[in-house]
Formats: C-alpha cells, sequence, structure tokens
C-alpha cells in the first residue's frame, strides 16, 4: 500500500523539474510512511511514498526494467492477492525476478501481457506505467475502485496523483470548483469520474487511461454484465462460502500485523469468524477492533437506523473466535476537535460533511495503526448481498431515483443550509434526476427478466457502481492517512460478479437481508449474530456533540468575512446555533457538521469558486 504520484510532459525536460514532483511525492507522506523515491526522465516523472506490506526489504520503488527498445517504470499502489501464482506463471514464460514483492510481479506482467495485465490481476489496485518504447503513460485502476486514483490533463501531458493533493503541488493544476464539483458534494450521487476540482478527473475503476502525443484515450477493463444465474439455493450458498474463505485467507497474507475491524453485525463478524478460524490452524491468534462512544450502550436509544448497540454482539463473536479484542473509546471532546476535523479534510481532500462518523473513524485507524499495519473490513457486504433497509423497503424500491435518497432524507433536508441563490445555480434536483437517469442506463438486463428482478438488479448495479465508491474512498483515505492500509474482502470481482448476477430471490430466501452471506458463514458466527437485523456504522447520540457543534459555528458566524459564507445561509446558521442542543435534530446536526467542514476546508486549500 502506498501513495504514487507523477508527471509527464511531451514538450518539457522534467529533468530539470525534480524539486515539483519532490513537493507532489511528499503530499503522499502519510500514505507511505516507510520509504520514498523518484524517477525521471525527460518527459516522465515518477513519485513514490511506501508503505511497507510485503517483502519488506525488496519491494521499493519507482521500479523499472530496461528493454532493448527503451525502459519500462512503474508506480504501483496496493495488493495483488494472486501474486504468487502470477509469478510462477510469469517465471515458466522466462521472466526472472530479483524480489519477492507484487510490484515486481504486476511489473513483469505488463511486460508480458501490456495493458491486459488488468485481466490477470486480483485485487486492490492503482498503479501508473511510463513506457519509454512507444512514449506513452498507461494508468490502471482496480474493478470496484477501492485504491483511489486522479489524473489532470496539461496542456503537452498530464498529472497524476493517488489523491487530488499531490496534483494541486504542482502549479499547473488551478485550485477551481465550479458548480459540477459542488453538486457532487451535496447530491451524494457519485457521479464516475467526478473530482472536486476543476480539470481533474478519477481513473474510473475497472478502467485503463492511456496518455501519449496524440492525447488521453479510455478503455474499460471491466464492467459489471448480466449472466445466468443457474446454481440452485444449496450450491450458491456453497460457492458463496468458498469464496469467501479464498478470499480471507488470501487477504491476510502480509508480512506485517493484521487485524480484522469487528463492529458486531453480520459483515464484519464473518470476515472476524473466517480470519480467526484460519489463523487459528496457524498457530496464531486474531486481533479484533471496534469503535465505541463513552456511555453510548448503556445510554442508548434506537432510531430509525439502529436497533441495538453494537456491543453485546462484538463481545459474543469475541469469546466465540477467541480473538484479542480491543474497543476504541470515544468522547466527545475528541470528536469534536477541531485540528482532528482538519485532519480528516486533508486526508479526504473534500467538506464531506459526515462529522463524527468521519472524525471516529480517522480516531479509530488512529489507535489501531500502534498495533497493526493491515486490517480487513466488512465494508462493501452490503452493497454485494443487498443489505441496506431501502433494498426491503417498497418506497425506496420504487421511487424514482437514487434509493438511497428516496429512503432518507430529502434534498431539501440536505441542501437548506445553503443561501437561496447558490441552491438556484447548482439546481441539485436536476442534476440527481439527470445522473439517475445515466446511471440506470448503463445497466444490462437478461431477456425474459420479470419487472421485479430487473428493478432489483439495477438497486444492486447503482450500489455496486455508485453508493460503494463513496464509502471505499472513505475508508481508504481515513486508513491511509495514518498509514494503515484496510482491505475489503467482500469486493473481490469474483464474489462480487457471482452474488450480483443471483436473483434476488436466492439473495433473500430466508426472508431476511443477505440470505446468502448468513448461511455460507454462519458456522462461524454467534447465534445473536446471525439473527442480528442490519445495523450501520456507529454514531454517538451524545447532546454534547451537537452543543460542541454549536459553540464552533458561533466562532465562525463571528468571522464576518469568512469564505464560507459565499455558500452557507448566514441566518441558516444563526437559528441553529441557537437552538437547545437536546432538541436539535439529525439534519441541522448533519448541516453543522457540513459548515465546519466547509470553514476548514477553505482555510485549508483556498479554493476559487466559478459558480457562473
Amino acid at each position: 500500500m502506498c501513495g504514487i504520484t507523477g508527471w509527464v510532459s511531451f514538450d518539457a525536460d522534467l529533468t530539470q523539474r525534480r524539486e515539483t514532483l519532490d513537493a507532489m511525492t511528499e503530499t503522499m507522506s502519510c500514505r507511505g510512511p516507510d520509504d520514498e523515491g523518484t524517477w525521471i526522465a525527460p518527459h516522465a516523472a515518477l513519485g513514490h511514498r511506501r508503505l511497507a506490506i510485503i517483502d519488506l526489504p525488496g519491494g521499493r520503488q519507482p521500479m523499472s526494467v530496461r528493454t532493448p527498445n527503451g525502459e519500462v517504470a512503474m508506480v504501483y499502489s496496493g495488493e495483488t492477492y494472486n501474486f504468487t501464482e502470477l509469478r510462477a506463471e510469469l517465471a515458466g514464460l522466462g521472466h526472472e525476478f530479483e524480489t519477492d514483492s507484487d510490484t515486481e510481479v504486476v511489473l513483469h506482467g505488463y511486460l508480458q501481457w501490456g495493458e491486459a495485465v488488468a485481466d490477470h490481476l486480483n485485487g486492490m489496485y492503482a498503479f501508473a506505467i511510463w513506457d519509454a518504447r512507444d512514449e506513452k503513460l498507461v494508468m490502471i485502476r482496480d474493478r470496484m475502485g477501492i485504491k483511489p486514483f486522479y489524473y489532470y490533463p496539461t496542456r503537452d501531458g498530464v498529472l497524476f496523483g493517488s489523491e487530488p493533493k499531490a496534483i494541486l503541488a504542482n502549479p499547473l493544476a488551478r485550485r477551481v470548483v465550479d458548480a459540477d464539483g459542488l453538486r457532487e458534494l451535496f447530491a451524494f450521487v457519485k457521479t464516475p469520474g467526478w473530482s472536486l476540482w476543476q480539470g481533474m478527473h478519477e481513473v474510473e475503476p475497472g478502467t485503463i487511461v492511456r496518455v501519449d502525443r496524440d492525447g488521453v484515450h479510455t478503455h474499460t477493463y471491466w464492467r459489471l454484465d448480466a449472466v445466468e444465474h443457474t446454481d440452485d439455493q444449496e450450491t450458491t450458498v456453497a460457492r458463496v462460502r468458498e469464496l469467501m474463505t479464498d478470499i480471507v485467507h488470501r487477504q491476510l497474507v502480509a508480512d506485517v500485523p493484521r487485524c480484522v475491524l469487528l463492529s458486531g453485525g453480520l459483515d464484519s463478524s464473518a470476515v472476524t469468524g473466517l480470519a480467526a478460524a484460519h489463523l487459528k490452524e496457524q498457530g496464531e491468534q486474531l486481533r479484533t477492533f471496534s469503535v465505541d462512544f463513552f456511555g453510548q450502550e448503556e445510554n442508548f436509544k434506537p432510531d430509525e437506523m439502529r436497533d441495538t448497540p453494537d456491543s453485546p454482539f462484538i463481545r459474543d463473536v469475541a469469546q466465540l473466535v477467541g480473538s484479542a479484542h480491543q474497543d476504541v473509546m470515544l468522547d466527545p471532546k475528541a470528536l469534536t476537535d477541531p485540528d482532528v476535523r482538519r485532519a480528516v479534510i486533508r486526508a479526504r481532500d473534500i467538506p464531506a460533511g459526515l462529522g463524527d462518523m468521519d472524525t471516529s473513524l480517522y480516531l479509530l485507524f488512529k489507535a489501531i495503526r500502534a498495533e497493526s499495519t493491515v486490517a480487513l473490513s466488512g465494508e462493501s457486504a452490503d452493497e454485494v448481498f443487498g443489505g441496506y433497509r431501502w433494498f426491503h423497503d417498497e418506497n425506496a424500491r420504487t421511487a424514482d431515483t437514487f434509493p438511497w435518497l428516496a429512503f432518507q432524507t430529502g434534498l431539501h433536508e440536505r441542501t437548506n443550509v445553503l443561501r437561496a441563490d447558490v441552491s438556484a445555480k447548482l439546481a441539485i434536483d436536476d442534476y440527481v434526476a439527470d445522473q439517475y437517469r445515466s446511471a440506470v442506463a448503463k445497466v444490462d438486463h437478461l431477456d425474459g427478466a420479470s419487472e421485479f428482478e430487473q428493478r432489483m438488479r439495477t438497486i444492486c448495479h447503482l450500489h455496486l457502481t455508485r453508493f460503494v465508491r463513496m464509502l471505499l474512498d472513505r475508508k481508504d483515505r481515513a486508513s491511509m492517512a495514518v498509514g494503515l492500509e484496510v482491505r475489503v474482502p467482500f469486493c473481490d470481482h469474483r464474489l462480487v460478479e457471482y452474488v450480483y448476477n443471483t436473483p434476488w430471490s436466492l439473495k433473500s430466501f430466508d426472508g431476511r437481508e443477505k440470505s446468502l452471506l448468513r448461511h455460507a458463514t454462519k458456522h462461524v458466527l454467534p447465534q445473536s449474530v446471525v439473527d442480528r437485523v442490519k445495523s450501520p456504522y456507529p454514531s454517538t447520540q451524545d447532546p454534547g456533540y451537537a452543543e460542541a457543534l454549536q459553540q464552533q459555528a458561533k466562532e465562525v458566524l463571528a468571522q464576518h468575512d469568512s469564505p464560507v459564507f459565499e455558500l452557507i445561509d448566514r441566518n441558516w446558521l444563526t437559528e441553529a446555533v441557537g437552538t437547545d442542543p437536546r432538541e436539535i435534530s439529525t439534519v441541522v446536526r448533519h448541516g453543522l457538521d457540513r459548515t465546519l467542514d466547509l470553514h476548514h476546508w477553505f482555510d485549508l486549500y483556498r479554493p476559487e469558486l466559478q459558480l457562473g
């Protein structure tokens, strides 16, 4: 796991621009605290920061191979879980290796198969290859979009990086945010290829971007296709169990301490159970970590999303599998610390407005990093298996919009913090409608499928190509900000393809959400978790959290020239800070978090707004 960046310029001599490359590379230091390296040629410059996971002494980057027709150099971020098999295959084809790293396997895979190397990889990755033989840059991102990757075309080439901050460190990149950039912040629809910054693009998941003297060219090497599912229920459950077992075993491979993020829900508990069983066979004890808030369990109140606290279920799992478990306890003071908020914004490069769900995740990962370098997560199981409540809510399923928007607060409740003139310019309702039509148009269906099955396939597709990408980006940024690698077994493309094509009747055959996962992994789960209803990532219920937000917002109000009021309605904020903190609604609390995020983001990034 690492941070990568680089610069291609066909008209300049980049050997004279090392200082700029070093500045771009340094922004990735949090992603790679263990080592750094650069590689510079006249028309290409690559930078790398390393978090050492596999082959600690041998995986240094950038990595290059000299060929009779020119050098091929690569910077790579991520993990290739099938690198052992690929290494053996490539060795049989005559390739010789100097290290035990997966990076070298991917580089030689490119030498053997060219851009088609992507078809051979199982993992999470974002990498860039400068091929001097053809004077081209090749950028490749994993199928699900687990690892972030951005690029910024220039007059004579391109800038790229794991995160926007690496690109923004180059003076060629302008810090301009236009209306489309802002629309996405409030729409919550994850438009493919979107970046907040004007002129910057995301390398889309499952995509190859090639840059040569003729410009930028993109090719999609993987997408979700509709394939007939012929396995019966028993066979399907067995296949899911087989895949999950293989995936978890592969993703436990590392030369550094490993752990699992345990929330007490079905998803993380399934990964925990499978991982603990595998490590026990090897004579090891699994470490597990969870996040909680002081007083949460004792004072828990059910709400529209959470029926039960996590702690009792976490204890059941840890006791059953025998893990060495640690609770990371957080208090409102830590969750509302402005320095922590600013650290999260730096990590994400955007004012996401998710409040304590972002800060608590960052603090959890920071605590885990003191003990482990690799963590397995249950992220993405709800998207793969259909676990969210809106999958099972008739109104959300039939709504003519993204189901997570139909189920939760309306757009007006998420945008009421905006000034009226800004809201009118952004026209977010129209933007969401356009994005929804575009997303639905990309879904393939089987001939003869019922209207209901077509609808459920569409909903699953929306989650796997839109919703999950927001969560994966959030988890990657928060974890890599503290040098922790988080792996996501449920994003293995073999599992995603297989489950995506199972009919909804199989995904919910026992009348519950995630039937396939529950039955495939119940042999490693306590009965309490097998029976538990879906509960999302925890959020503090302490009224002291909202009160602290109000106090900080008052300080923002006192700054009459704060650029945040180019977007935020001052009257709304004045009313919000005057509300009794015990009576603040979830919508108002989210609005306060959004305002504070924007305030700090303006201070940290100094963006130029162009709203037209």
